[in-house]
């Protein structure tokens, strides 16, 4: 990438859907809408996602600023994800994706 063309500099869409594009971003995005999660909660929740790939994508949306890491300081360790104040403004918009796909679904009768 050139240095003029920073992630999502021309087009707001570009940027969001850089920040929470993927197949799994929004997932973790809408599993963190109604409170906190442990890391074993989401993997629970989501079991197609390889601990991997959650590691990374929670790695992601943390350094995006979106969710974050609290770790407490006990045997075993326990670790929380949550929303930033950047992250909750997103809720509506997780939320009206989810609307879209109900309805979507619907109409294809998936």
């Amino acid at each position: 990438m050139k240095k003029n063309e920073k992630r999502g500099e021309n087009c707001p869409v570009e940027l969001t859907l850089s920040l929470i594009g993927g197949k799994w971003k929004g997932v973790i995005l809408y599993h963190l809408i109604d409170g906190k999660k442990r890391f074993g909660e989401l993997k629970k929740i989501m079991p197609n996602i390889t601990q991997r790939m959650l590691t990374k994508q929670l790695r992601e949306l943390e350094s995006d600023g979106l969710i974050h890491r609290k770790v407490y300081k006990v045997v075993p360790p326990k670790v929380e994800y949550s929303f930033t104040e950047q992250g909750e403004s997103l809720k509506n918009t997780i939320l009206s994706l989810e609307k879209w796909g109900k309805s979507y679904q619907k109409q294809r009768k998936l």
